[in-house]
């Protein structure tokens, strides 16, 4: 399963000195774009926050292959590496309006439990979705 993110542009302030975006904002990029696809699958952030279940990223890995710079449009390719058990494992491709190779990531989120702040296991309904 995979989805590619509406265009996000980038903005005057996410780039450093040199007129780069700065590495730190492809994770923000990451995140809005994965908050994106779980809604248009239906599944709220914030009410599985609600519900009791957060999803924190514990790992991330990002390799920058060409610099991308204000006003540039990325657009990011998300799938899903594997079925999701305590942990839900994205993968992403970030490319220009040019389509040049801009850049490639990971994050693994884990389902935690709000209150205990424990490892659990994939919401059904989560599941679901990914599984097929």
């Amino acid at each position: 399963m995979k989805y590619v993110s509406k265009p996000l542009r980038v903005k005057y302030s996410d780039t450093d000195q040199m007129g780069f975006m700065h590495h730190s904002n492809y994770l923000r990029f990451f995140e809005n774009a994965r908050i994106s696809w779980l809604r248009e699958l239906g599944i709220s952030y914030k009410k599985m926050e609600e519900d009791g279940v957060i999803m924190p990223v514990v790992s991330s890995h990002l390799k920058h292959i060409k610099p991308s710079f204000f006003d540039d449009q990325l657009f990011i390719e998300i799938s899903i590496i594997k079925p999701p058990k305590a942990s839900l494992d994205f993968s992403y491709v970030v490319f220009n309006q040019n389509k040049d190779l801009i850049c490639e990531g990971f994050t693994k989120l884990a389902f935690l439990n709000s209150k205990s702040q424990k490892p659990i296991r994939c919401p059904d309904f989560v599941y679901n979705l990914f599984v097929e």
